[in-house]
């Protein structure tokens, strides 16, 4: 899969510095999905997810392994492409204008370090083509996580 929009994260990727370049990004993501109310990041740090560069409402600055999508992401090491939020039992609200919500695990040597999670007012928001298109873009910042020795 070769987008613009992955193109466009490939070169943010050449920055070394991982904030300014995860939050170029996010907000790269922000401009060219149509109907996001969130896109960012969240970091594995000290045994939780801690909220890392993003564009949007305010946030959940620490979330549980053991809860959300967020969670469930990190637990299961794979994407969560989900079309109602309120279907979801532990469901975390940190946005109670969010419907649909896309999260996928960046992953360095089989272990989940951060995750890309994007949030929309709108049900059903989100496609397998760009769940497709952020499983790739989780891989290219794998690789960059790897090449500038991100901290975890």
């Amino acid at each position: 899969m070769k987008t613009i929009l992955l193109e466009q994260i490939k070169e943010y990727l050449k920055e070394s510095d991982m904030v300014a370049s995860l939050a170029n990004i996010s907000s790269c993501i922000m401009l060219n999905y149509k109907n996001l109310n969130w896109s960012g990041f969240y970091l594995v740090k000290n045994k939780e997810l801690i909220l890392g560069p993003f564009q949007g409402k305010p946030a959940c600055t620490h979330i549980s392994f053991e809860k959300g999508v967020c969670g469930k992401t990190y637990r299961e090491k794979k994407a969560q492409r989900v079309d109602d939020v309120l279907a979801i039992q532990d469901h975390i609200a940190c946005d109670a204008d969010s419907r649909s919500e896309l999260c996928v695990p960046i992953l360095v040597n089989e272990e989940c370090v951060a995750e890309i999670d994007l949030d929309s007012f709108l049900p059903n928001n989100f496609t397998e083509e760009q769940e497709k298109e952020m499983i790739q873009a989780a891989q290219y910042i794998s690789e960059a996580w790897i090449k500038y020795h991100w901290p975890n």
